[in-house]
């Protein structure tokens, strides 16, 4: 007999339909503002090295590499690793990236905490979360037998919480790492007033896919628990 899980359709479908708009907000405005070029013309790349040399960083390499919007800084190789849409581009979205990675690297060398932390967790994240997942399909499974045995599935929640924590983290990381972008973006004079805004509008889309993120952590969360108490509500029958 067909089931439909209406737990997947409160919880999951919101959380992805943001997920879907925050994407696309991403994918817009990087189409958009990868076609406007910086009245300077400066390319990512030498606006990450401004940048990283305005804050006395020498010592971190920029790199190219493959892909589209795989931008990113690898605090363990002490390198910045940029797409070549934006390593190679003057565009005003290639600007702001670049930076707001930059802006990575300046949170490593002044010891930002929240990236500190985040650097911290990581390999717990992962491991937490997997493990999470496991203990609640598996008391779930227990629960059916005894439903007792659902505090497996409970204890799965909350090591699954892990990943939730992790992401409410990178949120104030990666809003501070843009700050920064933005700040040495105005400061150094790479771009005008006018094509800040565009740069703005590219990080500030980009920031609303780790919100997405979270608010999918959490509604999974929030969808495990109201699955794993119609189990426990089994002791009483």
């Amino acid at each position: 007999m067909f089931y439909f899980d209406t737990t997947y359709l409160f919880f999951i479908v919101p959380a992805l339909i943001v997920s879907l708009i925050a994407q696309a907000l991403v994918s817009s405005r990087y189409s958009k503002y990868s076609k406007v070029l910086s009245s300077q013309g400066i390319t990512g790349a030498e606006a990450a090295r401004r940048m990283l040399a305005a804050n006395g960083i020498t010592y971190i390499r920029i790199e190219r590499i493959a892909g589209n919007l795989t931008d990113h800084y690898d605090p363990k190789e002490d390198v910045i690793r940029l797409s070549q849409g934006v390593y190679d581009s003057s565009s005003v979205a290639a600007v702001g990236i670049a930076c707001h990675e930059a802006g990575h690297a300046v949170q490593h060398y002044e010891q930002y905490l929240p990236a500190k932390f985040r650097s911290a967790i990581v390999k717990f994240t992962n491991i937490s979360s997997k493990l999470g997942v496991i203990l609640i399909f598996a008391g779930i499974l227990m629960a059916m037998m005894n439903p007792r045995l659902t505090i497996v599935a409970y204890i799965g929640v909350v090591a699954y919480s892990a990943c939730a924590l992790f992401q409410l983290v990178t949120l104030p990381t990666e809003f501070d790492a843009s700050r920064r972008g933005m700040k040495a973006i105005k400061e150094t004079g790479i771009l005008n007033a006018e094509e800040q805004k565009g740069a703005r509008k590219v990080l500030s889309a980009a920031a609303l896919t780790y919100v997405a993120a979270l608010f999918m952590s959490i509604m999974t969360i929030l969808r495990y628990l109201v699955i794993i108490s119609r189990y426990a509500g089994r002791r009483n029958d």
